[in-house]
């Protein structure tokens, strides 16, 4: 390893350290800013906006299916955020991404019109991807970086032996259904466990939690220097390289048909 990856390796580990000592001080201010309250999981009407994907939910299954097609090509969580290494091993999560910190990938976009359709609708959106687990796959227990933001899955395909495929929020445990929305603060402490012989996949995407004008202010400062951070820019380098040799291997497909 040379000296500048070193040095680079060195001052990405310092960032990071003081990012979590201010996201601990920042997450009790947003706590106390919050206009739906601080709880592990929260009833789908703090979003209106929910009923769309709910009344829309087949459109985003049929984009989704065409997607599987080529779900070797996909990428997995930690080979677009090496940060994840510790969640995510092997071929077991697999993404394909919509929004990276509110910046919209325009090319999964395309390829998913009407599920492009539904998030761009969405107020304050941040990140979005379709999240498929493997059979026999359990993502362990971790926390997400901040409380600023709020997370929704919609349940796009759930094995039919839903009682063994769940997640567990704080100390409350539940499961999906296909078509509909759970809502739940990531920054409690969560885990995944898919110990069915079948594939899960739900629509994942964060939004800014609704607060008050001083915890907005906050949240926005905060928003903005993670997204400048290693944690977000390694990510979005990460899925432009993925994107090239995606679309190379699209044209391959094409010129072989």
């Amino acid at each position: 390893m040379g000296l500048k990856e070193r040095l680079r390796k060195t001052r990405r580990r310092i960032i990071m350290k003081a990012g979590k000592s201010l996201l601990t001080i920042t997450s009790r201010v947003i706590a106390r800013q919050s206009l739906i309250g601080d709880k592990p999981v929260f009833d789908k009407s703090v979003f209106p906006w929910i009923a769309d994907f709910e009344t829309h939910w087949e459109q985003c299954r049929r984009e989704l299916e065409n997607i599987l097609q080529t779900r070797d090509e996909l990428p997995t969580f930690h080979e677009l955020s090496p940060d994840q290494y510790r969640i995510s091993t092997g071929d077991n999560w697999k993404t394909f991404g919509f929004y990276v910190f509110g910046d919209r990938f325009d090319p999964n976009c395309r390829r998913c019109p009407e599920t492009a359709r539904l998030l761009d609708r969405v107020p304050h959106i941040r990140n979005a991807w379709f999240s498929i687990l493997a059979p026999h796959y359990r993502i362990p227990a971790h926390r997400g970086p901040t409380n600023g933001i709020v997370r929704i899955h919609l349940g796009l395909i759930v094995p039919q032996d839903s009682a063994n495929c769940r997640i567990r929020v704080d100390d409350e445990i539940f499961g999906w259904e296909e078509g509909k929305c759970v809502v739940f603060d990531d920054y409690y402490e969560h885990e995944v466990w898919n110990d069915t012989d079948e594939q899960r996949v739900v629509l994942f995407f964060d939004v800014d939690r609704p607060l008050r004008p001083f915890g907005r202010l906050v949240n926005r400062l905060l928003l903005a220097a993670i997204k400048r951070s290693p944690y977000v820019q390694d990510a979005r380098n990460n899925l432009l390289d993925w994107e090239r040799r995606y679309r190379e291997a699209e044209k391959s497909r094409q010129q072989a048909a």
